[in-house]
């Protein structure tokens, strides 16, 4: 029994350590455990803060790039007007240009825009980066024109057509003192009043007919181009003069021929078919005939008549029509001869310049400026000899029986009545909206 119970002692003593050894050992698990969750934890964050900052290398990178190409935008403007006697290599030198690069660019340039024409004050716009270096050049050539270099790698070169905007301008008022001056008054600009002078020069005598209370009602285009303050101001759409019961009444028109005209609602045109006097102000000094001539002392046929007029007088075309010759032919001087649609021809001659674009083979319309009175040729002093030629024989201006202008029918007249009903519907809508 005693031996029993020793056993029995021994036994619950062994129990008791395998409990306390199984209990220690769970411990130390759980311990173990615990001491291996921060290193996970670490772990972990060091690898989120690796992403972390992957992906904001990856933002900064694309930041770094967009700023690049942003800045390559942003490049510096720099707006130089060409001076007197400037040429286009002095302006050049303002920039940190190689004397090589230079003369590429002018090269370049002048393969498509003789550098030559540049004019006073004609802007130049350059674009220059941080490192002062010129990356486009832009030259103004007109007011709906622009020649681009760019010299960010190669020269390329090309000449854009500026898109333009047209709005359409209305005014109306009454001629308290003169036509000309109540206009300025009622803040028309100049070009178009005299415009409108020369519209009506056929049917009024400015210094006769017009009345006190005549009044105007006038639309015009004012044409603009994004980004410039300036605009330009382009043809009369509409006009109408009336003195007392008389309306004087006018619509623009392009003909089917090509010309842009101004005709009546029954589509009547406001001209004569050409002009017997091509410019204003000027004084007769010499008829059609025979005469003395003043030079070689001869007597000889006279075949036109002479005006005389101060030097830079503008010179208009007679009548509608294209420009078959403009050059210098022998004692005439410089000299223009414009071939009309009915088998006439008008002949200019003694100019002292013709105007900028008048070459054979373009279309005038009546009442454009061609040229400039002159002494050129054999010739006393600054006059116009003006010859009106019919079927290749000239005959004397003064004596004309001259037919009207034209006058429109069929389909043409048609496209007119529809063309000048909107004309007006929008020129009286911008009156009263």
């Amino acid at each position: 029994m005693k031996l029993n119970f020793k056993y029995l002692i021994l036994f619950i003593i062994f129990l008791l350590g395998i409990l306390f050894f199984l209990t220690s050992a769970n411990k130390l698990s759980l311990e173990n455990k615990k001491n291996t969750i921060p290193i996970k934890l670490n772990e972990n964050q060091t690898v989120e803060t690796e992403k972390r900052n992957l992906e904001k290398n990856k933002i900064e990178a694309f930041t770094s790039n967009k700023t690049s190409n942003h800045h390559e935008k942003q490049l510096k403007k720099i707006l130089l007007k060409v001076e007197k006697g400037q040429t286009f290599s002095q302006i050049l030198n303002s920039f940190n240009i190689a004397n090589n690069r230079k003369f590429e660019i002018i090269n370049a340039i002048n393969s498509i825009f003789n550098l030559r024409g540049l004019k006073i004050n004609q802007k130049i716009f350059f674009f220059i980066n941080d490192n002062e270096i010129v990356k486009q050049i832009i030259i103004e050539l007109d007011f709906k024109k622009n020649l681009v270099v760019d010299l960010r790698s190669k020269i390329n070169i090309e000449i854009i057509e500026l898109k333009t905007y047209t709005d359409i301008e209305s005014k109306e008022f009454n001629i308290k003192n003169s036509l000309y001056s109540d206009g300025i008054d009622n803040k028309i600009p100049n070009v178009i009043l005299i415009k409108l002078i020369q519209l009506f020069s056929f049917d009024l005598d400015f210094q006769r007919d017009i009345r006190e209370n005549t009044q105007v009602s006038i639309s015009y285009q004012k044409i603009s181009i994004d980004n410039k303050i300036n605009y330009e101001l382009g043809d009369i759409e509409y006009a109408k003069i009336s003195i007392k019961n008389n309306n004087l009444e006018y619509f623009k028109f392009l003909t089917d021929d090509g010309f842009i005209d101004y005709f009546n609602r029954e589509g009547k045109n406001v001209k004569k078919s050409i002009l017997k006097t091509p410019l204003d102000g000027a004084k007769l000094s010499s008829n059609f005939g025979m005469r003395k001539h003043p030079i070689s002392g001869f007597n000889k046929m006279h075949k036109g008549i002479d005006f005389a007029a101060p030097k830079g007088t503008p010179i208009y075309a007679g009548g509608n029509g294209v420009v078959e010759v403009a050059g210098v032919n022998g004692g005439y001087g410089k000299y223009i001869r414009i071939r009309h649609n009915n088998e006439y021809k008008t002949a200019y001659a003694h100019l002292n310049s013709f105007k900028k674009g008048i070459r054979k083979g373009v279309r005038v319309n009546q009442g454009e400026i061609i040229g400039y009175v002159g002494s050129t040729g054999k010739s006393t002093g600054p006059h116009l000899h003006y010859e009106i030629i019919y079927q290749n024989k000239q005959i004397n201006p003064l004596t004309l029986k001259l037919p009207s202008g034209k006058i429109l029918k069929g389909d043409e007249l048609n496209k007119f009545k529809k063309n000048y009903k909107m004309i007006l519907a929008n020129h009286l809508n911008n009156l009263f909206e």
